[in-house]
């Protein structure tokens, strides 16, 4: 069965996105797999000094920083597997029978790659360990998994609360009507209050395309709330979803409409950095 990838770290978002999985789980009926994984960091020894120091003492130096290395990786390793089991043991409190631990070496994004014929959905912190509390800080590896992952990934800000409702931004386009499909295939998002918002951009027809999109999602039993608005894209949503108290976005990446480029590249970047409700980039 394919199951809930859950990139966990340790760092302060870590309990958000093991709320996270915990909801997707409960709501997709699917196990959560809780992946850690330890990158090697570059050390710096006394091969740095060269010239500064005899052969001798160099030698003796260089082996009591692999011994400390060695130490640091099973401390590394042994964090780790607390951490997964805490992920793990929160999870089982909180009603999910089935919850596995995965820790392996190398990159995040490499290793989620090797596993994608076992994903159904990858959640994963907008923050890493290394940003500390910074939650809008974003972490260096999510641009690279949102272009390389191939199910969709859920983007956790520093806090969840089980969503209520969501927003779609809708082009008028045949792009954005294959995003409804996915909302609508998926079923994570069932139940929640749909929000589809289009933003005026010279599209023919876009209103009727907009009243059309809200009587498809309807008949599959979405509650749906249309809004046609003007203005930039970018602040227009980020302001709808504020006034409108949105709980997450969902968002395409497709083929190359203005929405696309809006959500695909550094606009991506600008939209996880300053939304602060998780974030679903459906494949």
């Amino acid at each position: 069965m394919k199951q809930i990838m859950t990139c966990v770290d340790g760092s302060a978002i870590t309990d958000a996105v093991t709320d996270a999985a915990i909801w997707a789980s409960k709501k997709l009926n699917k196990p959560i797999c809780f992946l850690h994984t330890l990158e090697k960091e570059q050390q710096h020894g006394a091969d740095d000094y060269t010239g500064a120091i005899g052969l001798g003492a160099r030698s003796a130096l260089l082996e009591e920083m692999t011994l400390l290395d060695e130490k640091r990786g099973k401390i590394a390793l042994q964090l780790g597997k607390e951490l997964l089991n805490t992920a793990a043991q929160k999870a089982h409190s909180e009603g999910v029978k089935d919850a596995e631990m995965l820790q392996r070496h190398g990159d995040i994004v490499d290793a989620t790659a090797d596993l994608h014929d076992k994903t159904r959905l990858i959640v994963v912190g907008r923050s890493g360990e290394g940003h500390g509390g910074n939650f809008n800080a974003l972490g260096s590896h999510i641009e690279t998994l949102l272009r390389k992952a191939c199910q969709p990934v859920i983007v956790v800000p520093g806090e969840f609360k089980q969503p209520n409702s969501f927003m779609v931004a809708y082009d008028g386009r045949a792009t954005a009507d294959k995003a409804l499909q996915k909302v609508i295939d998926g079923g994570l998002l069932h139940g929640l209050h749909c929000h589809l918002v289009s933003v005026k951009n010279g599209e023919e027809d876009l209103k009727n395309k907009l009243d059309v999109a809200k009587n498809r999602m309807q008949k599959e039993g979405f509650e749906v709330t249309v809004s046609f608005i003007d203005g930039d894209i970018h602040q227009s949503l980020m302001d709808y979803k504020t006034a409108n108290s949105i709980d997450l976005v969902a968002m395409g990446a497709f083929a190359h409409s203005k929405l696309r480029q809006f959500f695909v590249g550094s606009n991506t970047i600008k939209m996880l950095e300053r939304c602060d409700v998780p974030l679903i980039v459906l494949r």
